[in-house]
């Protein structure tokens, strides 16, 4: 049995090792931060929101992150969200969609359908959005290597509902960085994976102006095991390299800034959040102004989407994730998010069933509706602890990004940013292991609970349908015109004009995603990653 005590033991730390004091008060909050000069939401460096009146003009967007199996099922389970009161829509894909591979392809056997859903080909894109109108939803895609395919893809359908793609609106995360540096579902080298992020950015600033060309992300290193100052400066600058790479193509930074969003982990420390998302706007308005003398208002505006922390969901007691993502959440909408996810209290051992998946979209709607935390902008500004954690966040993340600056930009400096979320990660579990940090019914409060039944379960055939389908797809469809289309496509990345024309055009010529992979892995080839110790 647990003794609890009247002493609380522990680490008194922010998530990168600084102390943390009993109270903090005037004296702790730096000139620049207090009363009138903090300045108000909605104006330069936008610390406090990057809207005046924030969530009373209009909530985030509600938009649960889901897919699993065939686009038929995962369509069920968008329309099952959206009678819920989601209020936008976000695609996971499975893993061959991720990395290139049709369902048929030997790369993919296994995975077919298992964390996300499988698109392999326009037919199944419609599938996907049978019954949604494109024009009166907005979508997230959880993409990367294949962005610019998945982004084809959309439009296509969308042209097929009579939507032109000026009326679409929504994200292709398009991060390639980040996967090099803590995820690893990346296709090609550096190089070309850069051209085709800033092929992205030049066609959509031309007929896509609703479209955001790139979500970069620090959930994916946060869940990799980095502090929150870690995930600001190796997010901030990922941001700063897929800029610069921008302006070395050709595009105007006013053209494409106002196009460019975020992806952040929601964790647990709530205090330390807020003040993350608060630093990380601020810094960033003051990049965009001073670096790259980015003009527009927009260009300068943090936009973020949020998640809660997969990481922090556990298997043991699953109900006591609901309490967690609670948390996060409040985080993340006291920090001013644009839109959020919030996880299933399930995952940590399955995809979320309905229930749980509503039990996490309901969580959002009693914040937004119950709480009183939307009915103000920056609820939490002024406070002492809070606008010190916020200084103290971007001032490390500064220094983060003058390292990576020094070391040639965020490409040359991957393997420095690895080690250092490795580092991180250690740290972390080593204080859990040693009971410095209480993970409530990990390492204390511990249950003997039996595992909760009726979780969620795929379709043990859904792998040899998906291949099945795909190849009757192929057969048929008019071959000479997906021939020519793949053949002036990579007639396209030989010549270094732009690829996503001609993408586009292959997938309305019933070219595949696969197929699309292929004829580009024999121009750039496949990335080798380094092994370092």
């Amino acid at each position: 049995m647990t003794d609890p005590g009247r002493e609380r033991k522990g680490l008194f730390t922010t998530s990168w090792g600084a102390p943390l004091q009993p109270a903090y008060g005037p004296a702790d909050v730096p000139e620049e931060c207090r009363g009138g000069a903090l300045g108000a939401p909605g104006e330069f460096p936008f610390t406090r929101g990057i809207h005046p009146t924030m969530y009373r003009g209009r909530l985030w967007t509600m938009r649960q992150y889901a897919g699993f199996g065939s686009a038929a099922e995962t369509n069920k389970r968008y329309r099952f969200l959206l009678e819920q009161g989601q209020t936008g829509l976000s695609v996971a894909f499975d893993l061959p969609t991720q990395m290139g591979h049709d369902p048929d392809s030997p790369m993919a056997y296994g995975e077919v359908g298992k964390v996300g859903v499988s698109i392999a080909c326009v037919d199944d894109m419609a599938d996907l959005f049978e019954g949604i109108p494109l024009d009166r939803v907005s979508t997230s895609m959880t993409i990367n290597a294949t962005a610019s395919i998945l982004l084809a893809l959309y439009i296509v359908v969308g042209r097929r509902q009579g939507v032109p793609p000026e009326g679409l609106a929504g994200t292709t995360q398009n991060d390639i960085l980040k996967e090099y540096i803590a995820r690893g579902t990346y296709i090609f080298p550096p190089g070309p994976s850069m051209r085709l992020v800033t092929d992205m950015f030049a066609y959509c600033r031309d007929r896509v102006p609703r479209w955001n060309t790139i979500s970069i992300s620090g959930y994916h290193m946060r869940e990799a095991g980095c502090t929150a100052v870690q995930e600001v400066a190796f997010t901030l600058a990922n941001a700063v390299a897929y800029v610069q790479a921008a302006l070395s193509a050709g595009l105007a930074v006013d053209e494409f800034a106002p196009q460019l969003s975020f992806f952040f982990n929601a964790h647990n420390n709530l205090v330390e959040e807020v003040a993350k998302f608060r630093a990380a706007r601020r810094l960033w308005a003051r990049i965009m102004r001073d670096r790259f003398r980015a003009r527009d208002p927009r260009s300068l505006m943090l936009r973020f989407h949020a998640q809660t922390a997969g990481s922090m969901l556990t298997a043991q007691q699953p109900e006591n994730n609901i309490v967690r993502v609670a948390v996060q959440a409040l985080a993340a909408v006291l920090g001013g998010c644009q839109s959020l996810h919030t996880n299933s209290m399930d995952e940590a051992l399955a995809l979320p069933t309905e229930r749980a998946v509503r039990i996490a979209l309901r969580t959002q709607q009693i914040l937004a509706y119950e709480s009183g935390v939307a009915d103000t902008a920056d609820p939490l500004g002024g406070a002492f602890v809070v606008e010190r954690l916020t200084r103290d966040i971007e001032e490390a993340a500064e220094a983060y990004i003058r390292k990576i600056d020094d070391l040639g930009g965020s490409v040359a400096a991957v393997a420095f940013m690895q080690r250092e979320i490795q580092d991180a990660a250690y740290r972390y579990q080593r204080e859990v292991e040693d009971k410095a940090r209480i993970v409530v019914g990990v390492n204390e409060f511990v249950t003997e609970d039996p595992p909760p039944a009726n979780l969620f379960q795929l379709h043990a055939g859904i792998g040899e349908a998906l291949a099945q389908r795909v190849a009757r797809f192929r057969a048929g469809r008019a071959g000479d015109a997906a021939l020519r289309a793949l053949d002036a496509l990579e007639r396209s990345a030989r010549a270094g004009t732009n690829l996503v024309p001609l993408i586009v055009d292959a997938v309305e010529a019933s070219v595949t995603l696969g197929e699309i992979c292929e004829r580009l892995r024999g121009v750039f080839g496949t990335h080798q990653p380094s092994v370092t110790f």
